[in-house]
């Protein structure tokens, strides 16, 4: 309620102004002999010229130049029929120049009215889309490889002795491996026990030295 009344006064104003604006154009009409609803036909064109050019001049992505002449075209129309009527000029024997421009100005508004409606702004669906600067336009598909996918070995895990037996080095060789780290430890099924894997330990004696 309170932007309400804070609005009031504004629309009133608005509604006052061009109520004034609208009879002095009308009279202007009149007085350069259009007469009937005729004369009632030029304020009104005036004004949605006014309208219509603030609506595209408001909106955004589309050419403002041309909708600024007709809004100001307009505005001097409606803004000349108010001096007009202000007694500066004799109504009763209007100058022959305007009596032209009354006559012209359904042209010219049908002129503006329909150069506003054209200039629309244009439909993104009819933009071609631009590439990024930088970009190659093209780039080759990473090949994918084809085939099933060999899955990693399992480890064959077994006791010191085990391996030490399997690979004819003696129990505490191995244990030393796994203790420097030349080999992996792996958690045995009970607590506190270790497990190797028995390919490391083949692979590891097989790259040692043959002592003569």
């Amino acid at each position: 309620m309170n932007y309400l009344k804070r609005l009031d006064p504004i629309l009133i104003q608005a509604v006052i102004a061009a109520a004034l604006s609208f009879a002095h154009i009308h009279d202007v009409a009149l007085a350069a002999g259009q007469t009937g609803w005729k004369a009632w036909a030029y304020p009104v064109s005036v004004d949605l010229l006014m309208i219509m050019a603030w609506k595209r001049i408001r909106t955004p992505d589309v050419p403002k130049l041309g909708a600024w002449f007709w809004f100001l075209l307009s505005l001097a129309a409606s803004l000349g029929a108010n001096v007009a009527t202000a007694g500066v000029l004799d109504m009763e024997n209007l100058p022959v120049q305007l009596r032209v421009l009354v006559a012209g100005w359904p042209a010219v508004a049908f002129l503006g009215g329909s150069l506003l409606v054209h200039s629309r702004k244009p439909s993104t669906a009819e933009e071609e889309p631009q590439e990024a600067a930088g970009e190659p336009a093209d780039e080759a598909p990473e090949e994918v490889p084809t085939g099933p996918v060999k899955a990693p070995e399992k480890p064959h895990l077994v006791t010191y002795a085990e391996a030490a037996d399997s690979v004819g080095v003696a129990d505490v060789t191995v244990r030393g491996w796994a203790q420097r780290g030349h080999i992996k430890k792996y958690e045995g099924p009970t607590a506190g026990s270790v497990r190797v894997d028995l390919k490391e330990c083949t692979a590891l004696q097989a790259r040692r030295p043959v002592s003569a």
